[in-house]
């Protein structure tokens, strides 16, 4: 009998060491809270970091394209799904990018500082112990510098890798005792660069470029020969406002089905318009809209190491107009039956006036831009977020 009652009492003095459940639901509140917090920062960081990525892109030779490419892929990837946030990705990716360039920038904190001693050392005391100190001092800070950073983009490119530089020589002890750290860092570093799919992104934005440059070059080379000959700038005008209204949806049909002959289906992009012409009038709208003040840019040029500055105003303007421009697109792709004949006259009415000021902008632009006649082919609207063409390297 007393086996029996020890037996059953067991449990209840097990049980007092037992944590309560509300006591349990505090931790794990506060881990929850502190991950969406830090979930948060990193995507504000990354879109951050994307947004500048795409600004320096649309200023640099060539790379320019990849700025072109991107946008169009956001806009095909809300034209394919309806919703406007599908259009906004890669951001975490970009994070990662923006981390490891401000690593670098802090990293090389010191270096800067011991370097500008050793400057102000070389006028005050030239040659003296002072100088020729930190003349050492700068070598031996910039050989640990470049190891640092080597080193923490050897383990992953991580921010924190290079704002705590402690544990860096033991993991790459670890490392090189282990061995296949060479091999494990290429094929690392070639996986992370597949995923940007430099590649897809680059065609897309040159057959894009090339295929809308075709629609404008010829409207564009009347409105330029306008002062030797009178008659062909109101007929290039004329036909820069017929074509205007069709090219971003001929962008977007070229994202959604990847062939560069969807570029050149105009009576496709008309029969998507008699289906949402509401849409496609407010997102060329919103698009043409946000191009015209951008005009005021091209005033001066600009230095070539600053023209991510401009190009980071082109991106903020012009990105979520793409967006609009696939989602009106998708509003075409899901409905069935075509508008009523007095909506579709009332869009095509909506986007008389849109097209006429754009097409008065632009022949203007000749007067104001720094490029002069040349600015009339750098429609930003169309091409690459950014002030200027750069072809030159």
């Amino acid at each position: 009998m007393d086996t029996a009652i020890l037996l059953d009492e067991a449990p209840a003095e097990v049980s007092r060491f037992e944590v309560p459940p509300r006591r349990r639901l505090v931790p794990r509140l506060f881990m929850w809270l502190m991950r969406g917090i830090a979930s948060a920062v990193g995507w504000v960081f990354g879109m951050v970091s994307l947004v500048l990525g795409l600004a320096v892109l649309s200023s640099t030779p060539v790379l320019q394209f990849l700025s072109l490419g991107y946008l169009l892929e956001s806009s095909a990837r809300v034209a394919r799904s309806g919703r406007l946030r599908d259009g906004v990705f890669g951001v975490r990716l970009a994070g990662r990018v923006g981390g490891m360039a401000l690593g670098t920038v802090v990293s090389m904190v010191p270096l800067w500082l011991v370097s500008s001693y050793a400057a102000s050392a070389a006028v005050i005391d030239p040659g003296g112990p002072a100088a020729r100190g930190l003349r050492l001092a700068t070598i031996a800070v910039w050989g640990l510098s470049c190891g640092h950073v080597l080193t923490a983009f050897l383990r992953g490119g991580r921010l924190r890798s290079f704002l705590w530089p402690f544990g860096g020589p033991f993991w790459l002890k670890r490392k090189l005792r282990e061995g296949g750290l060479l091999a494990e860092s290429t094929d690392g570093f070639w996986g992370f660069l597949a995923r940007f799919r430099p590649a897809y992104y680059f065609r897309l934005g040159f057959v894009g470029f090339v295929g809308t440059f075709a629609w404008i070059a010829l409207p564009s080379a009347m409105i330029a020969g306008t002062t030797r000959f009178p008659l062909l700038g109101p007929i290039g005008m004329l036909c820069l406002a017929i074509v205007a209204p069709v090219i971003p949806f001929l962008q977007t049909s070229y994202a959604v089905e990847g062939k560069a002959s969807a570029l050149f289906g105009r009576r496709a992009a008309r029969e998507r318009f008699r289906h949402a012409p509401w849409a496609f009038a407010f997102a060329l709208f919103v698009l043409l809209a946000a191009s015209i003040p951008l005009h005021l840019l091209k005033i001066e040029m600009i230095p070539r190491e600053a023209a991510w500055l401009p190009g980071l105003v082109f991106v903020v303007f012009l990105a979520p107009a793409r967006l609009l421009v696939g989602w009106a697109y998708a509003r075409s792709l899901r409905r069935e039956r075509r508008s009523h004949w007095f909506f579709r006259l009332l869009g095509k009415l909506a986007i008389v006036p849109v097209a006429v000021i754009y097409v008065l902008v632009i022949f203007f632009s000749q007067y104001t831009s720094w490029g002069g006649v040349w600015s009339l082919f750098e429609q930003h609207a169309f091409l690459t977020p950014a002030p200027f063409l750069y072809f030159d390297l």
